[in-house]
């Protein structure tokens, strides 16, 4: 059902019927003015009636109205009269300055039409090369140079200043000349209006002293819709001097789910059939802004159920099913919780003994014990190494021998003594010193350019992409190439002196302005979001960054460091990608990713502290097994996403399944693949279950894919066969404890046993009937050695052994 919103209190509000701007001011001849007209009913549920209800000018020599957008006409002050069955509003409107038409400013009036109509976009004009000899800057973030292309390149012939309509520019727009990006205006609209007068006006650049763009306000922010409902997005630019602009129609909208909910490019949201979370994206001149819909499933028919509560993250859970009309699936059994818990948290199967000591526990409270004794284990550190060995870049290829060991070894140390978080974070940030001694100096040598390490740290530490930034402004978020290279500007002044065997000494010699590329505009170092520039001439600029990123008042660094932690767990980020963090791709759940990332500040950033949170709740115990209910959903954690076993967890499952170790060149006899500092180690296992190339701290440089490729190597790959026959294997020694003669067939409940064996092993519980009768039928029809060893490669290749569930 529809929520009411709460709007800000300079809104009219006549009994349920609610319009917005309250109060409408027009200033100048082409000024419009959408209307948002919202139905409130009797049980509060909001609908957006914009386009169902009447609207009249009581005085219409002052202004029009097409739709739902007025238009001025004339100086005066009137009223706009909005109806709804048989509720009235009456909207005080103010007309101003229409007999003149306001001086147009090429980057805030001219950039968004370009904008608008794509000329400008990577696939048009905006593109590296251009289109046609004619080149924009990528998403306007250039104005100067748009200007300079429209106006002056090819001796302005794109210009006919004594006649605007016959401009080359507005011809090739209108398509009345031939054009490749077809037509993109039409005569009547009011974005030719503009550039017509823009013409007319002489070109003007616009003063530097006028009013500049600072905000973006949407409204509504979030909405409920049932299948098949529509939504108006009113949209309105606020300027400098304190001057509001209704920008809804000249604004660009996307959704990040058309599925759900898709969007025109007037701000009309269509709520589709299939149920979930959209985020509609709202950009003008660089700013953004999102409007979050629900669509909830269909009426569940009763009353929602009291759902079972561990702890909070179960209440906050719990309130978004309710509000999205989902059930949870039941609680995971308790097999499939064990086998679950070792593999998200030490990448390691329960063995048999540790499956049946489980099992045979009657405490209710053995799975707080259990996942206390997981979070002891030892591979705790060898995982948790490896995941960031992946994301901070640890590659031998370029690191050297001695650098990418000393950097994972420091890394697994960090884990070992449970060391918090930011901690070690800021002595990642701040390192100096010998990168053959000192593993965090290798992250310089990773990323080795003050632009690698502003996306790098940015990405890794804050999960804010700002690459896009680094050449024009991004297109969905605010960062603009000042944040990209004040961002930058930290690591300016390091310096690598190289050493002997493969070894860098790392100094930093101090604060050095820094300049974007090609304008060689100078650029105030500063972290994002920030717009005062700290002092930066008395210490290394990097303590100053580390003393910024790490504070528990950074509006990124708990949540990504929360983020990662339940994308570990869960299977999905509450933002995914874990690591693409902005206002315009909003948690699913963001009130638990507010307590998450408070929790993760309460406990000192102690990742042992947050891990053992998520995994005692009810919300990570829930069966990987949908309901009827839920089968579709994906965003909102009514049933554990299965994934699949990474690479090294893979290789490490085969062996310890099989008891035969992998063997690694260099490295001791059993050595586990999670326990591998050298990425680049030869093994074609691993490369395609997809072993990330660690070239960058994106974590989709991991593939989860299934793949042909992976499919028919775990069903053919000789070094599997290898490991299941071999006769120092798990197999041959059970075989070999239970008869001296494996030719014959062993008794029933003998064979019973070994198979029970296998699958606990293997799939972390006992066969169910399935299992026992494709074992049946294969000792039926082979000695009990190859039935046993052709039985273990069935489990090696089953679903719920290549899955997490």
């Amino acid at each position: 059902m529809n929520p009411t919103v709460d709007f800000p209190t300079t809104r009219t509000i006549s009994e349920n019927l609610i319009v917005e701007p309250a109060d409408i001011v027009l200033h100048g001849t082409n000024r419009q003015q959408q209307l948002l007209v919202t139905f409130i009913s009797a049980n509060a549920e909001s609908l957006d009636v914009t386009h169902r209800c009447q609207i009249a000018i009581a005085g219409p020599s002052v202004a029009s109205v097409t739709g739902s957008t007025l238009s001025a006409r004339m100086d005066g002050s009137t009223h706009a009269l909005v109806s709804f069955g048989k509720l009235e509003v009456k909207v005080p409107l103010r007309v101003e300055n229409c007999e003149v038409y306001p001086p147009i400013h090429f980057a805030s009036d001219i950039v968004p039409v370009l904008s608008k109509l794509g000329c400008n976009s990577g696939g048009c004009h905006g593109r590296v090369q251009g289109q046609n000899g004619f080149k924009l800057s990528v998403f306007g973030y250039d104005p100067q140079a748009d200007y300079d292309a429209i106006v002056k390149e090819s001796r302005g012939r794109r210009i006919f200043l004594s006649s605007p309509s016959d401009s080359l520019l507005v011809q090739k727009a209108t398509a009345n000349v031939a054009h490749g990006g077809g037509r993109r205006l039409k005569e009547d609209s009011t974005e030719f209006e503009l550039l017509h007068r823009w013409i007319e006006q002489g070109l003007p650049r616009g003063s530097e002293s006028a009013p500049r763009l600072i905000g973006l306000n949407v409204s509504p922010t979030e909405r409920v819709l049932a299948a098949g409902d529509k939504q108006q997005i009113l949209a309105t630019a606020i300027f400098s001097d304190g001057i509001q602009r209704d920008v809804s129609h000249a604004s660009n909208y996307a959704s990040n789910a058309t599925t759900v909910a898709e969007v025109t490019q007037s701000g009309l949201v269509r709520c589709g059939e299939l149920s979930g979370d959209a985020a509609i994206t709202i950009n003008y001149m660089g700013q953004v802004a999102v409007v979050q819909i629900h669509r909830p499933r269909a009426t569940l028919g009763q009353a929602y159920p009291t759902l079972p509560v561990n702890n909070r993250i179960d209440e906050l859970v719990g309130a978004k099913l309710a509000k999205m009309g989902l059930l949870p699936s039941e609680s995971a059994s308790d097999t499939m919780f064990l086998r679950r818990l070792f593999l998200d948290v030490i990448g390691t199967l329960p063995t048999s003994d540790e499956v049946r000591e489980f099992l045979a526990d009657l405490d209710p409270y053995k799975r707080v014990r259990w996942i206390e004794r997981v979070l002891e284990r030892p591979e705790y550190a060898d995982y948790w190494a490896l995941k960031w060995a992946d994301i901070l870049l640890v590659d031998k290829e370029k690191l050297g021998d001695r650098g990418a060991f000393e950097f994972h070894r420091w890394l697994r140390e960090q884990f070992e003594r449970n060391r918090p978080y930011h901690e070690w974070v800021r002595e990642v940030l701040t390192a100096t010193g010998n990168s053959g001694r000192n593993g965090p100096v290798n992250f310089y040598r990773a990323a080795d350019t003050p632009d690698a390490l502003a996306r790098t740290v940015s990405q890794a530490f804050l999960g804010v992409r700002i690459e896009c930034a680094q050449c024009h402004h991004h297109p969905f978020d605010r960062w603009s190439q000042s944040d990209f290279y004040g961002l930058a500007g930290f690591f300016q002044g390091l310096e690598r002196k190289p050493l002997a065997l493969d070894r860098t000494l790392l100094v930093h010699s101090g604060y050095q302005p820094m300049v974007i590329p090609l304008s060689n505009a100078p650029v105030a170092t500063r972290p994002l979001g920030v717009e005062t520039a700290p002092d930066l001439t008395r210490t290394d600029p990097r303590v100053v960054l580390a003393d910024w990123l790490t504070s528990n008042d950074n509006p990124w660094f708990a949540r990504s460091f929360a983020n990662r932690l339940w994308k570990q767990l869960l299977g999905r980020g509450l933002v995914e990608p874990e690591d693409d963090m902005r206002l315009t791709n909003p948690a699913t759940n963001d009130p638990l990713m507010a307590f998450l990332a408070q929790q993760a500040i309460d406990a000192n950033f102690d990742q042992k502290v947050l891990l053992r949170l998520i995994l005692n709740s009810r919300v990570y115990q829930t069966s990987s097994v949908p309901n009827d209910n839920n089968q579709d959903d994906d965003q909102n954690f009514s049933h554990y996403y299965v994934k699949r076993l990474p690479a090294e967890v893979l290789l490490d499952a085969i062996s310890s399944s099989t008891g035969v170790p992998e063997t690694f060149p260099g490295q001791p006899l059993g050595t586990r693949a999670l326990q591998l500092w050298d990425n680049r180690l030869p093994s074609y296992f691993l490369e395609i279950f997809g072993r990330p190339p660690r070239n960058s701290p994106c974590e989709c440089g991991r593939s989860s894919e299934p793949t042909m490729a992976q499919a028919l190597h775990i069903s053919n790959a000789p070094e599997v066969e290898s490991k299941i026959g071999d006769d120092a294997g798990r197999i041959a020694k059970w075989l070999s404890t239970i008869s001296s003669d494996v030719s014959q067939r062993l008794k029933p409940d003998t064979e019973m046993s070994l198979v029970n064996e296998i699958c606990l092993v293997t799939l972390g519980r006992l066969p169910r009937s399935t299992e026992r009768n494709v074992a049946q039928a294969l000792f039926a029809t082979s000695n009990s050695r190859q039935a046993a060893e052709d039985f273990m490669w069935t489990m090696l290749n089953s679903y719920d052994f290549l899955f997490i569930q």
